[in-house]
């Protein structure tokens, strides 16, 4: 009975639910049993379904036809859309690059080209890693040629905008795709240079390099790992700590192919002719990780390393010193940047707190005032609040602010009462211009006959409604609650005015947020009726509570109509007095002519009798 009175909680969210458990066990009363009840409560709970109205038409069934008809998002509603296999699939053959399946395509394309970028120099130079699974490196090779085939098919197909449109017919695709910077790289990369494994010899034993190096052209698919990283950084939640490892990366693997090629060039001088060369043994894991080694050392110029003998050698060192210097420099630069930018906003906050902090000082303010502000400075940082969000948000077109707005603080304006009824178009104004305050423990909110200037939303802490002698606590407030609405509303009549009537303190810290009356009143002049529909519940507040004085009502009415109401209301008065006036000559006109019809008939009687 407990788990399905939790579940009638939730069915009656949805206005889907029997009125009480007895209902769901025996069916009588509820429009459903107990198992279609919870059948009906997956559906909407889990699944996010609607649940189906029983007052509704019912659709028409649909034909074996249209179940076996699949149609992709980009040709739904699209009549046009080529179809394929009989018609029972239809879609534009084009690949929009901001979906989520494209970006999951390029994780899969990614790995291939981090495979090829590291293996494949690694087996060339190293014969016995070539030599450690022969048909392994051959399935992966295979697969990874297979999904840069793939790729290539993708690719030719991704859609592009034109006037703010995606471009999805086939053909222009493929000619944007012709006629692009990649087409050519990409053609290189899928050249066929395995056909050369049959001149060679398909072991390779003490032989740099191994015929593996002809795949090497595959290297040349680089540019989609880099498309995968950028987008990636565009994603995460970590942008600064992806930046370092993107970089750590790319390090690591500059470091790998240095480490092949003085392996390589070692091989070519031979093993131990003089002291720089490679000295180690003959097992891979030592050659590896020496020949590594000796590559971190060279490109990061931190550590002595052997002395060249040969010019090729002093070469080799040279252009390592010279790529160390350069490169190096660069990444270290750039690493000192993003650590300095992840700690940007601490830096910041710290600067405004170190200014408070002088002030104070300054203006000889200190005990327990000073804590107070420092600990408030320690509940915003520690709660995340620091972020001055009309900053952050100011980039931002006007439309995608209100739907961020919309998003974090609609259905905290919706709790006031209100406001539940108002248009929409009113509600979205007046997200935009809720502000989020903090109050310390002690600090009183709203004071009993002060002037209200802003209504309150608590977002979290408590407040307590207290005495005017600060002791005695009459309720305490939380999360949720609204107050302050009535004294910005300026509701004709009221008693109190504009005042506050009460005393709220904070008892913790606490988050408000707060609506200015000079807000609310410039965005209800473009919505006369839902500034007419809120005085009047207003005012059907206060008259439960007596608090409405009828006649002051008729003055501050007639004392807040704007000028344009004014001549509104004088033309109206105009027009009355116009009709009425009208109505006056045409009595007066009657009534005279009347008059003077019987004025005639005396006369004519008074001239009868004298003749």
């Amino acid at each position: 009975l407990i788990l399905l009175d939790s579940l009638l909680q939730e069915m009656k969210k949805n206005g889907v639910a029997p009125k009480d458990v007895k209902d769901v066990e025996d069916g009588g009363g509820g429009k459903s049993k107990l198992g279609s009840f919870i059948q009906t409560y997956v559906m909407v709970k889990l699944l996010g379904r609607k649940p189906k109205d029983p007052d509704a038409e019912p659709e028409p069934p649909k034909t074996w036809k249209e179940r076996l008809t699949y149609v992709a998002d980009n040709a739904k509603g699209d009549k046009d859309a080529p179809s394929y296999f009989g018609g029972h699939f239809r879609a534009y053959l084009a690949f929009d690059n901001g979906k989520e399946y494209h970006y999951k395509w390029l994780t899969v394309i990614n790995i291939a080209v981090m495979y090829n970028l590291t293996f494949v120099i690694g087996r060339s130079i190293f014969w016995e890693l070539d030599n450690l699974t022969p048909n392994g490196w051959f399935v992966l090779d295979y697969i990874s040629d297979l999904i840069y085939l793939l790729d290539l098919f993708i690719r030719m197909h991704e859609g592009y905008l034109e006037q703010g449109l995606m471009v999805k017919e086939p053909k222009k695709l493929r000619k944007n795709y012709t006629k692009g910077q990649y087409f050519v790289v990409d053609m290189i990369s899928i050249i066929p240079t395995d056909i050369a494994y049959l001149f060679f010899d398909k072991k390779c034993f003490e032989q740099v390099p191994c015929p593996v190096i002809l795949r090497l052209n595959r290297v040349f698919r680089i540019d989609r790992m880099f498309e995968f990283f950028d987008k990636t950084e565009t994603r995460t939640n970590f942008p600064n700590a992806f930046r370092i490892a993107k970089v750590v990366l790319y390090i690591l693997i500059l470091i790998h192919w240095n480490a092949c090629f003085f392996f390589a060039i070692s091989f070519a001088i031979g093993f131990e002719t003089d002291g720089w060369v490679y000295q180690g043994s003959p097992n891979l894991v030592t050659q590896y990780v020496y020949s590594f080694y000796w590559s971190t050392l060279t490109l990061t110029t931190i550590g002595e390393t052997p002395q060249p003998v040969q010019d090729i050698e002093y070469v080799f060192v040279t252009c390592d010193f010279l790529i160390g210097v350069l490169i190096f420099a660069t990444i270290v630069g750039n690493i000192g940047s993003m650590i300095t930018n992840m700690g940007a906003a601490r830096a910041e906050f710290q600067n405004r707190m170190d200014s408070i902090k002088q002030y104070l000082v300054f203006r000889k303010v200190g005990g327990e005032l000073e804590n107070r502000v420092i600990k408030w400075f320690d509940y915003l940082w520690s709660n995340k609040q620091s972020m001055d969000e009309e900053k952050v948000l100011g980039m931002l077109p006007d439309k995608l602010k209100a739907e961020i707005a919309m998003h974090v603080h609609l259905e905290t304006l919706k709790k006031v009462k209100i406001f539940q009824e108002c248009e929409k178009g009113l509600l979205v104004d007046l997200v935009l211009k809720l502000k989020l305050e903090v109050f310390s423990p002690g600090d009183y909110v709203c004071r009993k006959g002060d002037v209200g200037k802003e209504m309150y939303i608590i977002k979290r802490g408590k407040l307590d409604v207290v005495a005017d002698d600060g002791i005695k606590v009459f309720v305490t407030l939380g999360d949720g609650v609204v107050f302050g609405e009535l004294s910005i509303l300026n509701v004709p009549g009221s008693k109190m005015g504009n005042r506050r009537t009460a005393n709220v303190r904070s008892k913790g810290y606490s988050d408000l947020f707060s609506l200015n009356k000079d807000d609310l009143w410039d965005a209800l002049q473009e919505y006369p009726e839902a500034k007419k529909m809120l005085l009047e519940k207003g005012k059907e507040i206060l008259m439960k509570d007596n608090m409405i004085d009828e006649e002051k009502a008729r003055r501050e009415e007639a004392a807040q109509l704007t000028v344009q109401e004014k001549i509104e209301v004088i033309d109206q008065q105009v027009d009355a007095i116009s009709t009425r006036f009208g109505r006056l000559m045409g009595e007066y006109e009657s009534f005279q002519a009347k008059v003077k019809e019987r004025m005639t008939s005396i006369e004519n009687k008074f001239e009868e009798k004298k003749d």
